[in-house]
């Protein structure tokens, strides 16, 4: 009997053959197309059957990212509210001028007591008030990452860019990181791993330092706006990465941000806790709200980052581009951000 079940095997094999060739190369899984079927049938079938689990589990992840209820989404907003009553002690302490351009460092008091200190600057024309967009950094970064060109997320082109289209621009170190490192002891928020350092670690989750961040760029509006230098009417958004999640959360909460850039923003981990920013799509609404994602990014599913987006936030105001990349876009996104702020916050 075992003959005809090895021939029978054979010709099914050979018609298995094209498909398993086309998953392999889906999947990334070996294939092998010349085998001796006493040897290799075995590692055939279980390479095949990896790669047939592997493709069904990719054509599954085809659906959008789950979202918490509207319901529940309201009931997070209080979490990023702050007393206004708190003096803002806000101040100038330092200015710059390059070519033309007035660069300020800014230092006011967080809602949780904490100084934040951040970058102000004004383009080189007299059209004051003047339009102005925020800026915010990502993971491990700080508000330095805008003024050098060639960084992992291009900022100080985008910075120029946004400089040189009439814009002024706001950067805030978030919480813990840059000058602010004093709030986590000055360590760096990847901490080392020095088997002589203290062993208290992780003092803020990633959900308290996003809502401390967003008060934060809050009470800088209100600190900018008591100074009459920018325009009230709206304010526009630029966040790369951890700074891109922010843009979500600040949409939600912030009525004086009228539109957003969000570059290649991770929309779900269970590291972040209360603050995935696929639960705060519902507060995008309206306005004028553009992803610049990587296809290749390794910190979410592109298919599932494509339903999430036509599922919850795409309307008539909104726009999805891609991009041959990794979580590194370089230059190329800066053009087409820029386009977006030009068109949308006029």
């Amino acid at each position: 009997m075992a003959r005809p079940i090895l021939v029978v095997a054979r010709a099914r094999i050979k018609k298995l053959k094209p498909l398993a060739a086309r998953i392999a190369r889906r999947t990334s899984l070996p294939y092998f197309p010349a085998m001796r079927l006493s040897s290799r049938l075995p590692k055939l079938l279980t390479s095949l059957s990896l790669a047939l689990f592997v493709f069904v589990t990719r054509a599954a992840d085809t659906n959008a990212y789950p979202r918490i209820s509207e319901e529940a989404f309201k009931a997070r907003l209080p979490f990023f509210d702050y007393d206004k009553s708190i003096p803002l002690e806000g101040r100038i302490v330092q200015e710059w001028r390059t070519d033309g351009r007035l660069k300020q460092k800014m230092v006011f008091r967080g809602a949780q007591g904490f100084l934040v200190p951040g970058y102000l600057e004004f383009p080189g024309t007299n059209q004051k008030p003047w339009r102005l967009v925020l800026t915010l950094h990502g993971w491990s970064g700080s508000k330095e990452n805008w003024y050098e060109d060639d960084n992992y997320i291009n900022g100080g082109l985008m910075r120029k860019a946004l400089l040189d289209a009439g814009y002024a621009t706001l950067a805030l170190d978030a919480a813990t990181h840059g000058e602010r490192s004093n709030e986590i002891d000055y360590q760096h928020v990847n901490p080392l791993d020095d088997p002589k350092a203290p062993p208290r670690r992780n003092h803020f989750t990633y959900a308290e330092i996003s809502i401390q961040t967003v008060k934060d760029y809050r009470r800088a509006l209100d600190f900018v706006f008591e100074r009459g230098l920018v325009d009230t009417n709206g304010v526009g958004l630029v966040g790369y990465s951890m700074g891109g999640m922010d843009s979500f959360y600040l949409l939600a909460v912030e009525p004086r941000i009228k539109m957003a850039v969000a570059v290649v923003p991770p929309l779900l981990s269970i590291g972040y806790g209360p603050a995935s920013p696929v639960d705060y799509s519902w507060g995008i609404g309206q306005r004028p709200f553009l992803m610049l994602m990587g296809r290749q990014d390794g910190l979410g599913v592109a298919e599932k980052v494509e339903a999430s987006y036509h599922q919850y936030i795409e309307t008539p105001n909104t726009k999805l581009i891609w991009y041959g990349r990794g979580h590194k876009l370089g230059a190329i996104y800066v053009p087409d951000a820029l386009a977006w702020v030009k068109q949308h916050l006029k």
